[in-house]
């Protein structure tokens, strides 16, 4: 859908856009008048008000699940590159990635507060084709990505039962729990939100424990390791694994038009989760690192248990387990509802037909959306399990490329518009802010395999010809899209510019 730019003569009162929420059309309420800078009609998918919105804690762990759920899958680290990289890979990356991502978040999703989330800002800035584009690199990494976590929670549980370490009682768990949180997510955006609060602390609290026992047996000398002599840095495992716990914090944008207040919320949420994330990153990282002295080969996914043992004995490793599993539904069920209500804002947009954003009539969740991101997760879930998360990485980076070329455009663009939380940094300090972890990207995706390469570039290719095939359909009326007026909604000028 094209961005669309209709100033007024001075003096005129401008039309009044029409906006929908999948159900009904309502008139958003007149912008202050203005005679130097008339509105402009940008795309949404704002909703009205809902009291099933989400609040202020909900939204917190969301984002949280969205990125992390927990210390759960950062062993990797410790074993690509040593304790003092891994240490300082989980210290210095907010800094350079999850920070810069959550102001962006912040202010593009205050900005356009629809489910469309990035695809808005991708078309709002470079058009329809860009915003399809978006849409397809975001929705494909986000359900890839989903199907790591019933992996992973395989992985834990075949700890505790061995008859999951492999053939059909592992694929048939995979396959069993991937329908069941599905369906949870078909219950509501708000039982979701308050699970992954009852989640999200249940999970951590082992954590925690183990790390105030580990405190006298820590030595702080194990902490400066590089690694063991004769062991070859693995940077493709480091890498992808560090960024893999770290990113998708503009993951939660497809839910604006489900949050309420999101103009004040938003930002506040992201900044309490940036802080909660990156500190239940690193303080069980360093616990045990700086407690336990094993072999550096042992430290992959799922060591956490095995450290809390050597911590502090068996029921703690226990805990932690179930705790994976928790963390891995919270995970699980945060990535599912960000992807659905995506399908739901694109079909808003009209870059899906109608049939796309059907909701549920009991629990207004959009369940076609819900059914084929479950379907996909589906298919790709008896991957490789790095294999998961390095193409999930990948498509990733590049719909992050162009978000943070959105992101910078929509500045140049369209500098008077009204921004209720704005960076506070100027278009050549943006510019920087976006070519370091632009910088990164870049080098995750050239460390990607030959078969990760190939993966995304036939899941591209097929975004493209999506494209090209829907515009067709709608030349064609062969099916039902939403109306140009359907998405729209007044962006006020800030005053005084």
């Amino acid at each position: 859908m094209q961005v669309e730019i209709q100033p007024q003569p001075h003096g005129q009162k401008p039309p009044q856009p029409i906006f929908s929420n999948g159900h009904h059309q309502t008139t958003p309420p007149q912008p202050p008048p203005t005679t130097q800078n008339p509105p402009q009609l940008l795309p949404t998918t704002a909703t009205a008000h809902d009291p099933k919105k989400l609040t202020l804690i909900p939204l917190i762990f969301l984002i949280y699940f969205e990125v992390a759920g927990g210390p759960y899958g950062e062993e990797p680290t410790v074993q690509a590159a040593g304790p003092l990289l891994a240490i300082l890979g989980f210290l210095i990356f907010p800094f350079i990635w999850s920070i810069p991502e959550a102001l962006i978040t912040a202010e593009l999703s205050t900005a356009f507060p629809g489910n469309g989330g990035f695809v808005i800002w991708a078309d709002a800035a470079f058009g329809p084709f860009f915003g399809s584009l978006m849409g397809t690199w975001k929705f494909l990494s986000g359900v890839i990505n989903m199907a790591a976590y019933p992996v992973l929670c395989v992985d834990y549980l075949q700890n505790i039962f061995s008859v999951f370490s492999g053939g059909y009682p592992r694929y048939l768990a995979v396959t069993l729990s991937t329908l069941l949180l599905s369906f949870v997510n078909y219950l509501g955006l708000s039982i979701v939100g308050y699970f992954a609060v009852f989640l999200g602390i249940i999970s951590l609290l082992p954590f925690i424990i183990m790390s105030l026992i580990a405190i006298p047996q820590i030595k702080p000398h194990r902490w400066l390791s590089l690694g063991q002599k004769g062991v070859k840095h693995d940077w493709n495992i480091f890498f992808n694994t560090l960024f893999w716990n770290l990113n998708f914090w503009d993951n939660v944008s497809t839910l604006a038009g489900e949050v309420k207040n999101p103009q004040k919320i938003f930002p506040k949420a992201l900044f309490i989760a940036v802080i909660f994330t990156c500190l239940a990153y690193i303080i069980p990282l360093m616990a045990a690192t700086g407690a336990v002295s094993v072999d550096q080969s042992e430290w992959e996914a799922g060591f956490m248990a095995q450290a809390a043992e050597i911590i502090s004995g068996n029921w703690l490793r226990l805990w932690i387990e179930i705790g994976a599993v928790l963390s891995g539904i919270g995970l699980f069920e945060a990535q599912l509802s960000s992807s659905a209500y995506q399908v739901l804002g694109m079909t808003e947009l009209g870059f899906l037909p109608k049939k796309f954003g059907v909701q549920s009539k009991w629990f207004n969740t959009p369940w076609v959306g819900i059914v084929l991101s479950t379907m996909i997760t589906l298919a790709v879930s008896f991957m490789n399990f790095t294999e998961i998360i390095s193409s999930a990485n990948f498509l990733y980076s590049l719909g992050m490329l162009l978000e943070f070329a959105s992101f910078v455009w929509l500045r140049r663009k369209y500098p008077a518009m009204k921004r209720p939380y704005r960076v506070p940094i100027g278009i050549p300090g943006l510019v920087v802010m976006c070519l370091v972890p632009s910088a990164f990207l870049v080098y995750i995706m050239a460390i990607a395999t030959k078969v990760v390469f190939l993966v995304c570039g036939l899941m591209t290719m097929a975004g493209v010809g999506w494209y090209f095939f829907i515009k067709y359909c709608k030349a064609r009326k062969w099916f039902k899209f939403c109306e140009n007026g359907d998405g729209f909604i007044t962006i006020e000028y800030s005053e005084g510019i």
